[in-house]
């Protein structure tokens, strides 16, 4: 790789900020969150990870009664507000940058982590399969469908997630769009079966995410707003019958909004759908591009060597090494991930995974 050629380790522009590499931590449900209050572990475990060049926090609920995991975090009390800027504090000490990612579940919050509230969602059309629960594994529910009126209430809850994120010291906000959560419910033919304004077209279906964009915007202003998106994956019942259609409008589509950054998962968890969604992102969308899934070091280094995207954001690999970005810069051995603690409560495959210092 000749100098002249960015790599991992060079600065990039990101919407209204500059990073220090082209690393990101990609956003990870760890369900530390107690009573879906942030804690001062969950300020520990993002600080040490504070060298990348972007972190992204976990999803975050938006709306309360929105539950999918149990013990996942909110940014719609002050309380929450309050204990996110403890991370906001130690990870800004450390050197870093952190958006919050916000979200609401839609269909995926089950009514047992939710004091017996219905899920909702763009349709009465439930996810195939079972979900765990308070109560052991449990079929999901049939979402009740969104009235016009309701949908409008949830673009206010995106808009006022994003002044509370912004209260809690954020430096910007990731809209979770991806992995079967509202707004990809939405996106999605197989969820969305409306006949309204909002479902049918490709052109409806994308309304309701414009209109979250469009308010979360004017909050932070568009250079400090991300969106996730991830046409291919089919966890929770997902799949749209155009994939690459679909990537294509939605790249064009999202041109207009000047977005800090457009964030692209490339495949699908369960390794069942598979289309180059990723090729269709980089000839329609004009703006930065993060992608997602499965990459090591040196992929990652090729595809930005090769200006095919601007930023990489890595799961487990950053989860399991709080030093990633030293470790990548050296060559280093990277800590194998503890699948065993991922969704545990505490310490233990959280904040205790060691650094090359510490070992």
């Amino acid at each position: 790789m000749s100098h002249s050629q960015p790599s991992l380790f060079t600065p990039v522009e990101l919407g209204d900020l500059t990073l220090p590499n082209r690393i990101v931590m990609a956003p990870l449900t760890r369900c530390r969150a107690t009573n879906h209050q942030p804690n001062e572990l969950m300020a520990q475990y993002y600080a040490q990870r504070a060298s990348a060049g972007l972190l992204i926090t976990e999803c975050t609920m938006v709306s309360e009664g929105t539950s999918a995991f149990g013990n996942d975090p909110g940014i719609y009390s002050n309380e929450q507000v309050a204990g996110w800027k403890m991370t906001t504090d130690a990870v800004h000490t450390a050197g870093g940058r952190i958006f919050m990612q916000i979200w609401h579940a839609g269909r995926a919050a089950h009514p047992l982590f939710n004091d017996g509230q219905p899920s909702f969602g763009p349709s009465a059309i439930a996810i195939d399969g079972v979900t765990h629960t308070p109560e052991g594994k449990q079929p999901y529910s049939v979402p009740q469908e969104l009235t016009k009126d309701q949908i409008r209430n949830i673009v206010k809850d995106f808009r006022q997630g994003a002044e509370n994120a912004k209260l809690a010291g954020f430096d910007g906000v990731e809209i979770h769009g991806a992995n079967g959560y509202l707004i990809d419910q939405f996106l999605r033919d197989s969820s969305n079966q409306r006949t309204d304004e909002y479902g049918g077209s490709m052109a409806n279906r994308v309304r309701f995410l414009g209109e979250v964009i469009e308010a979360v915007s004017e909050v932070f202003g568009s250079g400090r707003v991300g969106l996730r998106l991830s046409p291919i994956n089919g966890t929770q019942s997902m799949c749209d019958s155009d994939p690459i259609g679909w990537t294509e409008f939605l790249a064009n589509y999202l041109n207009q909004f000047d977005l800090a950054y457009l964030h692209v998962m490339r495949a699908d968890f369960l390794g069942i759908q598979k289309a180059d969604v990723l090729s269709v992102a980089r000839n329609h969308y004009k703006g930065h591009l993060m992608v997602n899934m499965g990459y090591d070091v040196n992929e990652a280094n090729d595809e930005i060597a090769n200006n095919d995207v601007q930023t990489i954001a890595f799961g487990k690999l950053m989860l399991a090494n709080p030093d990633f970005v030293e470790r990548a810069k050296m060559g280093a051995e990277f800590n194998v991930p503890n699948k065993d603690t991922f969704y545990t409560s505490g310490a233990e495959g959280y904040i205790d995974y060691p650094t090359l210092a510490s070992a």
